[in-house]
């Protein structure tokens, strides 16, 4: 009975520091990693978040670009970080559920992280040439399917969103068009306005202020929902191809084992910030629109993705560079 009651109260104070730990987080500086170069989207929606974050809780949140090999390197460094809440990644599509099917990661998304919350969304637009006579996603596929691999249509790279999105458009529409990648979105879109490829798909950030100009037309946005920076384009769903969706995210992580109640924490704060109408407007000013998750749904995404974009790169035999 004495061996019993000392195991109960060793395991109470356990509990009630674990507790008391979680009430007095954070105590000191956040890790706030961007797996990417400072300037991008990710990082500006990290920077702004980490403003907010260090203003709410009453420590710095220290944004530590680590970029390189498609954000691999810095989402691994976070995935072997100590799980106490004080490193975190602003995490990306890209390295958490497309690359593992482009390359040979030393981290598992679903085994190493634990979803905090979603922050952002990036849809892609699929837009051509004025050249090009199509006014409309069914008019594309069409004279694809008219011209089976005469068309050529560019993206930020392989294995980026953009040519995932291409990738996934091909598949439901079974058109043939030959792939040119760039080394990014600007390069592409260059190319785009100059006529040298008809065809682009690409974050709307990159796209926008040439179609504003009249020198690209912009056909369709890939998310479910209408961008507020394009109100007056249809989505690609809308626009004939029923459930097609694209929609880049960004979201905050931490290690796995992370205690739920700082988790807890975290999320609450974070959401909190991103329902703010004015952070919203920060962030649509760099093309991106602001959301928010449990961390269970967060959880759900990546879950999906990994199934549905696994099965896209393998079909379309996508390998990584």
């Amino acid at each position: 009975m004495l061996v019993r009651m000392l195991l109960q109260g060793a395991a109470l104070l356990v509990l009630s520091s674990g507790s008391a730990a979680a009430q007095q987080y954070p105590a000191k500086p956040v890790r706030f990693v961007v797996p990417y170069p400072a300037g991008g989207v990710n990082d500006l929606g990290a920077r702004a978040l980490g403003q907010r974050m260090a203003a709410a809780l009453g420590q710095p949140w220290i944004v530590d670009n680590r970029p390189g090999r498609g954000g691999n390197i810095g989402t691994d460094f976070v995935a072997k970080a100590p799980p106490d809440g004080y490193t975190l990644v602003h995490g990306g599509m890209g390295s958490l559920t497309l690359g593992p099917f482009l390359t040979k990661l030393p981290y598992d998304t679903l085994r190493d992280f634990a979803p905090v919350t979603l922050t952002a969304r990036a849809p892609n637009v699929i837009a051509v040439h004025p050249s090009l006579p199509v006014r409309s996603v069914k008019e594309l596929i069409a004279l694809a399917q008219a011209r089976p691999g005469a068309l050529n249509y560019a993206t930020p790279g392989v294995g980026s969103t953009p040519h995932l999105t291409a990738a996934l458009f091909v598949s439901m529409t079974s058109v043939r068009m030959v792939h040119i990648p760039y080394k990014g979105g600007a390069p592409a879109a260059i190319d785009l306005v100059a006529g040298q490829v008809p065809i682009g798909f690409g974050p709307i950030a990159s796209f926008l202020p040439h179609i504003a100009s009249g020198r690209v037309r912009g056909l369709a946005v890939t998310a479910l929902q209408r961008s507020p920076l394009m109100p007056d384009t249809p989505t690609v769903s809308e626009a004939g191809l029923a459930g097609f969706e694209m929609s880049p995210w960004f979201g905050v992580l931490a290690p796995a084992g992370t205690p739920q109640d700082v988790i807890a924490r975290l999320n609450s704060e974070l959401v909190r910030i991103l329902r703010a109408p004015d952070f919203a407007t920060q962030l649509a000013a760099h093309g991106v629109d602001a959301t928010h998750s449990t961390p269970d749904e967060f959880g759900a995404v990546l879950r999906s993705d990994l199934q549905k974009w696994g099965k896209v790169i393998r079909e379309a035999g996508i390998k990584g560079e």
